[in-house]
């Protein structure tokens, strides 16, 4: 029973899980956000990498206005023609050759770690489990993502670890190797830029060593590009900047939907030959309003237009980050990331920084290693660029020292 005292503190009957900014927004526009004076807040957190084409595009809102006056739900128990429409995009510019459609991206990863054990259990061999994972990773919240993950916090007060989940330092070449010639060894997870981790991107090498080392043993390598996916590098999929290392399965999700929640577990015929009629399923997953929202926003961000775009602004956006660096030691240590993820490493606590930022009307994400992430809208332009940095320079003026007198903060 809760005590008069607690029961004081209670502001709403939402499982108090979150710690949200204290910022009231009530509508959104491309990169923009406003608040209930009007205020306007230039959005660098993209919903955690999700709102890819910004807030309200209108392709998107188009689409859910017309599906939302068709048909809603009807589970899939029967078929869903927008599954085989969105399949088929998602097989074609990529390697796969099934998907299977999700509502976030920790039932992706859930999918993904499935399909890899029930794999092994189909070639007579069930006692490959294990799945091989990274220090600093993140594959969602549930159970199986937590027990995948590399933050063990994310663990503590929730009983034992599950079997079949082994960790490795990213660097550790040797404890890798290990790892996957065990007999038990399943599958390797890996995000190919760390997001939650500290915007930590894996080199080519790092890539091609994975992709080698697990084909030698006969493992599977899975790639969690829920969070560098669907263009936030610049490529449709982080992967696709190295060639040769495409993965067995791979799970999306964030901007998939662009902002509407749907998530897919993409596999090739070989990987998924065990997931039958009846080893998995979802009673949302795929549905009509979420097929309709992914596909107009895939083809949108499919557009090779459109990657270019990200990668001109990624560039400016990095190379503008990298100037405020030499001109604040004391506030900035390391630029990292590719692409839109990106990731500054500071050098006072990363949530100070974040709550700076919100004075210059800037609205940051945390991440691992005491960096804060800039993950912008993929349409956002030269001049919003251009306002990013000035508010984040704004932000270093008023946390630390600098050569450059003049002040810029927001009015």
């Amino acid at each position: 029973m809760q005590n008069p005292h607690e029961e004081a503190l209670v502001t709403n009957h939402v499982l108090p899980v979150y710690s949200p900014a204290p910022v009231n927004l009530l509508r959104g526009q491309g990169v923009w956000l406003y608040d209930e004076s009007g205020n306007d807040w230039l959005d660098c957190i993209s919903g955690i990498a999700t709102n890819a084409l910004g807030h309200c595009h209108p392709r998107l809102v188009a689409a859910l206005r017309d599906q939302a006056d068709r048909l809603w739900h009807v589970s899939n128990a029967l078929t869903i023609p927008g599954q085989a429409m969105l399949a088929e995009r998602l097989t074609k510019a990529s390697f796969t050759d099934f998907a299977f459609f999700t509502n976030s991206g920790t039932e992706s990863i859930e999918c993904a770690i499935k399909t890899a054990r029930h794999y092994h259990a189909g070639r007579d061999e069930p006692q490959r489990i294990d799945i091989i994972s990274f220090d600093g990773s993140f594959h969602g919240r549930t159970y199986a993502g937590i027990n995948a993950g590399g933050n063990p916090a994310h663990l503590d007060g929730f009983g034992p670890r599950l079997p079949g989940y082994v960790h490795v330092a990213l660097n550790d070449h040797d404890a890798l190797a290990e790892a996957v010639a065990r007999p038990t060894a399943a599958a390797v997870i890996v995000e190919p830029v760390q997001g939650e981790g500290g915007a930590r991107a894996l080199s080519d090498a790092d890539l091609r060593r994975l992709r080698e080392v697990t084909r030698r043993h006969g493992v599977l390598l899975i790639y969690d590009e829920v969070q560098s996916g669907m263009g936030r590098t610049g490529q449709l999929f982080a992967h696709q900047w190295v060639e040769g290392v495409e993965p067995d399965i791979m799970a999306l999700a964030k901007a998939l939907g662009a902002g509407f929640p749907v998530g897919a577990c993409l596999a090739t015929r070989e990987a998924g030959a065990g997931m039958v009629v009846g080893t998995h399923g979802s009673t949302f997953g795929g549905n009509p309003l979420a097929m309709a929202v992914a596909l107009a926003a895939f083809d949108e961000i499919a557009r090779p237009e459109l990657l270019d775009h990200v990668r001109v602004m990624a560039k400016r956006l990095r190379d503008g980050l990298e100037r405020i660096r030499t001109l604040y030691p004391d506030v900035v240590d390391e630029i990292r990331g590719k692409g839109l993820l990106v990731g500054i490493r500071v050098k006072l606590l990363n949530k100070d920084f974040i709550a700076a930022a919100r004075a210059q009307r800037l609205l940051l994400a945390g991440g691992g290693d005491n960096c804060v992430r800039m993950l912008p809208p993929l349409v956002i332009t030269a001049e919003e660029v251009g306002e990013a940095l000035r508010r984040f320079e704004a932000t270093c003026e008023a946390l630390g020292r600098t050569t450059a007198a003049p002040s810029l903060a927001v009015a």
